[in-house]
């Protein structure tokens, strides 16, 4: 199943790469059908408080309801809320009431499908030291008996080098504790998928699709140093079945179908 990050199949809000569309999400299940895709991964960030469906019952009925008509599904959800409001250095009583505002996320989007909600702890969130390690074992260890009532997996995004995310990982070993796996953060990162996989590719659990140059951002595929070849590679080694989540580089705005449609083909090259 070949899905697409929300916000990428309407015009940019305010500049913003990646936000939650606040006007125009319900547009994006139409356009997500045109361009042949078969799923959408909500975003629930600190920029769509108050404007996002999933923070109310009638909001999630609509959210079912253009899912249902459009053929999209949602089947995973983004949490970038936690890159402002992050479960790092933060205090006792921070990471309390986001772990509560987590465990209340996974109980309402599984309501409209959401079988895995992606943790990023990059950038702003990103784990740097020992104390961080701790935050994040502490966090997930909490925040587990919400992801087992809801049937959600907690998928991690992080920046660590591959064999600190495979240690980190042994320390919560649940099932529902999952990697999200990002080709352009790698890339960018100088990691090799090779050596990625080696290391956690038992716990690979989803793949975000990009493309970044090494050290630096996001590009069209195949313009930056994301090695996709070795990436597909060796994600058969591994018989991976999971979904892949577009997550590219904008190309020019009103032309988002097209521009889905055309990434869409590029990455079914690789599954034929």
């Amino acid at each position: 199943m070949i899905g697409i990050m929300q916000g990428r199949l309407v015009p940019p809000v305010d500049g913003r790469i990646q936000a939650f569309p606040r006007e125009a999400w319900a547009r994006e299940f139409p356009n997500a059908a045109a361009a042949g895709l078969d799923a959408i991964e909500w975003i629930y960030d600190a920029y769509g408080v108050g404007a996002n469906p999933l923070d109310d019952a009638q909001g999630i009925s609509a959210i079912q309801a253009f899912s249902a008509e459009s053929g999209i599904a949602v089947r995973s959800l983004c949490a970038d809320y936690f890159m402002d409001f992050t479960f790092v250095r933060a205090t006792d009583g921070e990471r309390d009431t986001r772990i509560a505002c987590l465990a209340a996320l996974l109980d309402r989007a599984r309501q409209i499908g959401v079988t895995r909600v992606v943790l990023p702890f990059v950038d702003s969130s990103a784990i740097r030291d020992a104390s961080d390690r701790e935050a994040v074992v502490d966090t997930l260890h909490r925040a587990l008996p919400a992801a087992r009532a809801a049937g959600i997996e907690l998928h991690l995004e992080t920046s660590l080098p591959p064999q600190e995310f495979a240690a980190l990982l042994t320390r919560v070993p649940d099932p529902l504790v999952k990697v999200n796996y990002d080709s352009g953060n790698s890339s960018s990162l100088g990691y090799r998928p090779a050596e990625e996989f080696a290391a956690y590719g038992s716990r690979l659990g989803s793949v975000h699709i990009k493309d970044r140059v090494l050290g630096g951002g996001t590009v069209p595929l195949g313009q930056g140093d994301a090695d996709l070849d070795a990436v597909f590679r060796g994600l058969r080694c591994l018989n991976y079945s999971g979904d892949l989540v577009l997550q590219v580089a904008r190309g020019e705005a009103g032309e988002e179908v097209a521009w889905a449609r055309r990434n869409r083909a590029f990455i079914a090259r690789y599954l034929n």
